[in-house]
């Protein structure tokens, strides 16, 4: 069974089909990524799993047990944490506090402080600044802030929505190799990213999304070789 199931799935904005029959699977251990243009539902899909959007009808199981029955706080407390588009950092509370945030779901003291040893051992930088306002840091810096504080829950399942998003190229390598680095700690994660080829360089299977639907799905070698997704997605004619 998988870790994470996503079955016939259709959530909406008000009037508007945003997911349509969306179905995918996460094995334990995996990196699975989520291609598509602006507009395709991949944040949706992020949204739907994470607990903040509803959707109307549909079945998301984790670990065989009926998600969609728990609101978003508590499938935190699941074991499901989301790095949202655009960081959602605390501007206004230093590094630490940020991280600290992100602990609300533990209440093991010890647990917490392995944690944020855990997120400044990935992120040496944060430790550097881990005194230092959250808003006055660069945009490298801030997803690093966000990434080591959605780890503050001690995920099982980690869903990230464009980590590189804004990133210079040098630091777009950086949050990859970190992202390969916790999924070898057992993290499974699901990856939202429109830098596909680098998503595809890293996952072991993608699904590709078009306007709220799953249309290829494959191991990401696959995709990657696949002279449909190479023309819309990596830029090769």
């Amino acid at each position: 069974m998988p870790l994470l199931q996503v079955e016939n799935i259709h959530t909406y904005y008000g009037n508007i089909h945003a997911l349509k029959g969306l179905s995918l699977h996460i094995e334990q251990g995996e990196i699975v990524t989520l291609i598509g243009g602006n507009g395709a539902g991949k944040t949706t899909t992020l949204r739907t799993i994470s607990g903040l959007l509803k959707p109307r009808e549909g079945s998301i199981t984790y670990d065989g047990k009926d998600l969609l029955k728990y609101p978003a706080h508590e499938v935190v407390y699941k074991g499901i944490s989301m790095v949202p588009e655009g960081r959602g950092i605390f501007a206004r509370l230093t590094v630490t506090e940020n991280l600290e945030m992100g602990s609300y779901s533990r209440n093991d003291k010890n647990e917490i402080q392995r944690n944020m040893d855990r997120a400044f051992t990935l992120f040496p930088r944060l430790k550097e600044r881990r005194t230092q306002l959250a808003g006055t840091l660069s945009g490298g810096e801030q997803q690093m802030v966000a990434m080591g504080r959605a780890l503050m829950a001690s995920p099982r399942v980690l869903l990230l929505d464009e980590p590189s998003m804004g990133l210079a190229p040098v630091l777009v390598e950086l949050i990859f190799d970190t992202i390969q680095q916790i999924n070898k700690e057992g993290v499974t994660i699901l990856l939202v990213e429109q830098n596909a080829l680098m998503a595809l360089s890293i996952a072991n299977r993608g699904y590709v999304l078009q306007t709220g639907e799953i249309v290829l799905t494959d191991k990401a070698e696959k995709l990657k070789n696949d002279p449909t997704v190479q023309k819309a997605y990596l830029g090769i004619e």
